[in-house]
């Protein structure tokens, strides 16, 4: 068994004095994914590939050709199209199709040397925020395992959580890498919206879904985004702006302005012990000589609404396509063409994706699509304005990752809505666009993890990352 590494350059350095190998460290994870089979952090292993691809990577490590990931072990989420490797979105709809092509990340990552050890569990189709409607299951937190691991990207978090990969890549569309990785005390980025290709990325809700890193260190995150980040054919909403040398530019920063919203302290709704750990931080950061002041931010109770409304009919749209006749779970009781329809889509999708397919499918009706979808798009557009107008004074916006730590498995909401509102602080870089990046602050009286989270203007995860290292070490 070989030991944790925080950061890559760890490995790097071990593996440059012999200490340990590629190979070695494969075995390492693959032996902790055994012992930690009943988290349920991934769908499936890819142990002989792993192996065998930790040779090569041994040999060209030798013979000085290897790439930047080199000795990198990772984890994708279940969302991520990987060339003759299922893919399921951890639904049954999907549950025995292989992919036929790479997304442009997992072709990224490999050709920098990254070996990818599975795919992660998930929840449907990236709907959730417990890791709960996985047709696989839910993941356990190790730090707790009756408690949720997060969503959707909770297998990611998890499997990097319980040292069974170094880190993971999942997909963030209303707070999926920041939530989890606030849950399980990692690091979680969710980069600018255009940063990231989205080609091979099974859709939820297009004009959000942006893939990220999940992390121990932030020269790792740096590290990752570097590689997947830049301009891709296959994908026309991808910025066409250029991609620093992100992990060797990290440098130290000055005095910062930063705004922190007061209602993520005055809120009923917030966990005492995460509002303690807000103000810690902004007591810790005017000690160090930076501004820190309080904004109100006008349009909170909107931003779960809309995005939501808008999120849902994006899904409604992208899950169209699972019909039962392309491709995927066709129901072995259809009869002719509407049964193959409605049998295949009521058997194949779990509650929650159905009720966001129904939902969604509802604001874009005739009659309601002007009184929902487009007053939505309307006012997502003020949220950003807004937003861009508090980070035009300000470098930062620092709010709580998340309203409360994991809380219980099975913990039944009757109103979903409730279960809704836990993504009331992640989804306003989602509406935005605005890059945003969850850090561990400490655990709690109960142990458990807690996360807070710093945005800032579109294009500037060199000063997040610049910021969230001196973050950490305050």
């Amino acid at each position: 068994m070989t030991k944790s590494y925080t950061s890559l350059s760890e490995i790097k350095n071990e593996i440059a004095i012999g200490k340990v190998t590629v190979e070695k460290l494969v075995k390492s994870y693959l032996g902790n994914i055994a012992s930690n089979a009943h988290l349920n952090a991934f769908n499936e292993v890819f142990e002989n590939e792993a192996l065998s691809r930790s040779v090569e990577i041994d040999a060209r490590i030798k013979s000085g050709t290897a790439g930047k990931l080199a000795g990198m072990v990772i984890g994708i989420k279940d969302n991520i199209c990987y060339k003759g490797h299922k893919i399921s979105a951890s639904s049954k709809i999907l549950k025995d199709f292989t992919s036929v092509y790479s997304s442009t990340i997992v072709e990224r990552l490999l050709a920098e040397d990254a070996i990818i050890i599975g795919r992660c569990n998930c929840d449907e189709f990236a709907m959730g925020a417990a890791n709960e409607t996985s047709f696989f299951g839910p993941v356990k937190n190790y730090a707790d395992q009756t408690r949720v691991s997060g969503g959707s990207s909770g297998g990611s978090a998890v499997a990097v959580q319980a040292d069974m990969c170094h880190a993971a890549i999942g997909t963030d569309t209303g707070g999926s890498v920041r939530q989890p990785a606030s849950f399980c005390g990692l690091i979680g980025l969710k980069p600018t919206y255009g940063r990231i290709s989205r080609h091979g990325i099974i859709a939820y809700a297009s004009s959000f879904d942006q893939v990220g890193p999940i992390t121990r260190s932030v020269e790792d995150a740096a590290l990752l985004l570097e590689v997947m980040a830049g301009p891709d054919e296959y994908d026309s909403t991808v910025a066409s702006v250029a991609v620093p040398a992100f992990s060797s530019e990290i440098k130290k920063t000055g005095p910062k302005k930063i705004a922190y919203l007061q209602e993520a302290i005055s809120s009923p709704g917030v966990d005492s012990e995460v509002k303690n750990t807000l103000i810690t931080y902004i007591d810790k950061l005017r000690a160090e000589g930076h501004t820190v002041k309080p904004i109100a931010f006008d349009y909170l109770d909107y931003l779960v609404p809309t995005y939501y409304v808008l999120a849902m009919a994006e899904a409604s749209s992208n899950l169209s396509r699972y019909d039962g006749v392309h491709y995927g779970y066709r129901s072995p009781a259809a009869t002719d063409l509407v049964s193959t329809y409605k049998r295949s889509r009521s058997e194949g999708f779990g509650k929650e994706v159905k009720r966001r397919i129904m939902l969604g499918t509802f604001v874009l009706s005739a009659g309601y699509y002007d009184a929902y979808f487009a007053k939505a798009q309307k006012v997502r557009r003020l949220i950003r304005e807004k937003t861009d107008e508090i980070l035009q004074e300000y470098d930062f916006i620092l709010i709580p990752t998340a309203p409360e730590p994991a809380f219980p498995i099975g913990r039944q909401e009757k109103d979903p809505v409730v279960t809704y509102l836990s993504d009331i602080f992640t989804v306003q870089a989602s509406l935005t666009g605005a890059p945003a990046i969850s850090l561990p602050a400490g655990n709690n009286s109960k142990g458990l993890p807690l996360g807070l989270q710093l945005l800032t203007k579109h294009f500037e995860e060199q000063e997040l990352l610049n910021f969230s290292k001196y973050f950490l070490e305050l």
